[in-house]
């Protein structure tokens, strides 16, 4: 499993800071979609510039202006962007299209996706498919949250996001053993953010993970 920081609600100074202190332990780098909405898509270049050697996702939650939006982001640097699942397909058509022309990645995030929307989404072989507890949903649902325990892309490259916690991945590892787990607040809120990474690393290394 890679580990992909998710950076929110900062200054893009403090997220490159934050990056720096967890390098180490951390694969992918997502510049949120709160820095690229507070700060456009410099965020994304200038994290780009900052970690020249680390896969970047620009979180942009496109739902409709597909190519302006994707041609944006990787033209900023952005190896992979988010569409969400919900958006008309002809929406999700053009992202696969712009990010194929780019040999770029796609990332659907399947937030409240219907089972009807999520088998039309089957078709696309190629992207990563992101199964997503929203920030209100982990807020409101509090310690009740169990997270989510199966997914309807089994076989498909899978990101797990929404509160991701150290006592929580083992079993989301078995549920739904996906290729991404994304991780914000246990990193970036921790009191030592460079052992809390390097602490998840440890663990999905004991895993078997790489």
């Amino acid at each position: 499993m890679k580990i992909q920081l998710a950076l929110d609600r900062m200054e893009i100074a403090e997220a490159i800071e934050m990056t720096r202190q967890v390098e180490e332990s951390i694969d992918w780098i997502e510049v949120g979609t709160s820095l690229i909405k507070e700060f456009g898509v410099s965020s994304i270049k200038e994290i780009r510039q900052a970690f020249p050697n680390k896969q970047i996702v620009a979180d942009i939650k496109t739902i409709d202006n597909a190519r302006y939006e994707f041609d944006l982001c990787f033209e900023s640097g952005a190896d992979v962007a988010t569409v969400m699942g919900v958006s008309p397909l002809v929406t999700i058509d053009t992202c696969m299209e712009v990010a194929n022309r780019y040999q770029k990645k796609v990332m659907i995030d399947l937030l409240n996706t219907s089972d009807e929307q999520k088998r039309e989404l089957r078709k696309y072989k190629d992207a990563i498919f992101c199964e997503h507890l929203s920030k209100d949903q982990q807020e409101e649902l509090g310690s009740q949250n169990q997270g989510i325990s199966e997914s309807a892309f089994s076989g498909f490259q899978i990101a797990a996001a929404g509160g991701i916690k150290l006592d929580s991945i083992q079993e989301l590892a078995q549920s739904l053993n996906p290729a991404v787990v994304i991780i914000g607040s246990a990193i970036t809120k921790a009191n030592h953010p460079s052992k809390a990474a390097a602490q998840f690393k440890q663990l999905i290394n004991q895993m078997g993970g790489k």
